[in-house]
């Protein structure tokens, strides 16, 4: 068995700017993988992140390090042992999924013997700016069942009430990407609770969780930057009541769904989230988010163009990519829209 490795840069501008308390993102940077055996070919896409030290160089370097081991038919389990949790581990290891699907001449989801991708309720986001124009911007998500604020610690009630006016129906998750400190987050709460905010994610910076200790809070608190990895957990237990899964941290689905098995076992609410990537980054999530108490894979909706055939949406009903788009045989995908068709 010999198998071609590619792996790429590519940018995807966004229809508008993506703001979050660390900084603002107007494209968004991903790195594709393609694997290529016997006639097939898998894809996997990643978006390496700054906050955890990646770069698009670092990450195509680290794949480069393992083009001979893929080469010569690296496993996923062996990929474990090759790369850290991260994002080329990731655009690996979906790439191995969908190869190994057609390989098969089957899917994913059935080599996991789970469900199929179906719709999922997504949590749509509402980036960064003054209280009035994320009011503005909720406005236009008025008939959306889950939304997203991001918030920062410049005026945080007024944020959060300029949105939750806008939506007052929506179930609502705050998340400041680390900008607030414990005693801000003391004196919040009662705001967050009059809100009926669902919700926080990553309140403080991951490096002072131990903050978190015994705090009891009015509303669940989100494990993202503090948790990617099944072994994380431990020490988050009497700290945050709910955990953010996503596949450029765990380093892709394999640990993905480990992560998401434990948590449950744990006590943890599950979130499957993403970075702002494509539709080729969020379609191993479908399979991680079945069943999850808050999903938000809108990354994808932030795009100017996205990938032919991917995610659609509809006020937060999230649409899984046509079939064949990632982990499905392509004789299979077409035998389904075949059946479809009549």
């Amino acid at each position: 068995m010999l198998r071609g490795l590619s792996a790429e840069h590519r940018s995807w501008p966004l229809a508008s700017p993506f703001r979050i308390s660390r900084g603002v993102k107007h494209s968004a940077e991903v790195v594709m993988v393609e694997i290529a055996q016997d006639g097939c070919r898998g894809r996997g896409e990643s978006v390496p992140y700054a906050r955890y030290g990646e770069t698009v160089e670092s990450v195509l370097q680290q794949i480069e390090d393992v083009r001979t081991a893929l080469a010569q038919g690296a496993s996923r389990a062996q990929l474990a042992t090759l790369l850290p949790a991260g994002a080329a581990r990731n655009a690996v290891d979906a790439a191995l999924w969908d190869l190994d699907a057609q390989l098969a001449g089957t899917s994913v989801w059935s080599l996991l013997r789970l469900a199929p991708p179906q719709v999922l309720t997504t949590a749509l986001t509402v980036s960064l700016d003054t209280p009035e124009r994320m009011g503005e911007a909720a406005a236009r998500l008025a008939s959306a069942r889950l939304v997203k604020a991001k918030v920062d610690a410049s005026a945080p009630v007024a944020q959060i009430e300029a949105v939750r006016r806008a939506v007052p129906d929506a179930r609502l998750i705050v998340d400041p990407n680390e900008s607030w400190n414990i005693d801000l987050l003391r004196e919040l709460q009662p705001a967050l609770a009059s809100f009926n905010v669902s919700l926080v994610e990553q309140p403080l910076p991951a490096a002072d969780d131990d903050a978190l200790e015994g705090f009891e809070p009015a509303v669940p608190i989100c494990a993202d930057e503090s948790c990617h990895v099944a072994a994380d957990l431990p020490r988050l237990r009497g700290r945050y009541q709910a955990v953010n899964i996503k596949l450029d941290k765990t380093g892709g689905l394999t640990e993905a769904l480990a992560l998401r098995a434990a948590a449950r076992a744990s006590g943890f609410q599950v979130m499957v989230g993403c970075m702002v990537c494509s539709s080729l980054g969020v379609a191993p999530a479908f399979l991680v988010a079945r069943g999850a108490d808050f999903v938000d894979l809108d990354g994808p909706l932030w795009l100017k163009a996205d990938h032919d055939g991917g995610v659609r949406s509809h006020n937060g009903a999230l649409q899984p990519a046509v079939a064949g788009f990632w982990g499905q045989a392509e004789d299979l995908a077409g035998a389904d829209a075949a059946v479809g068709a009549r």
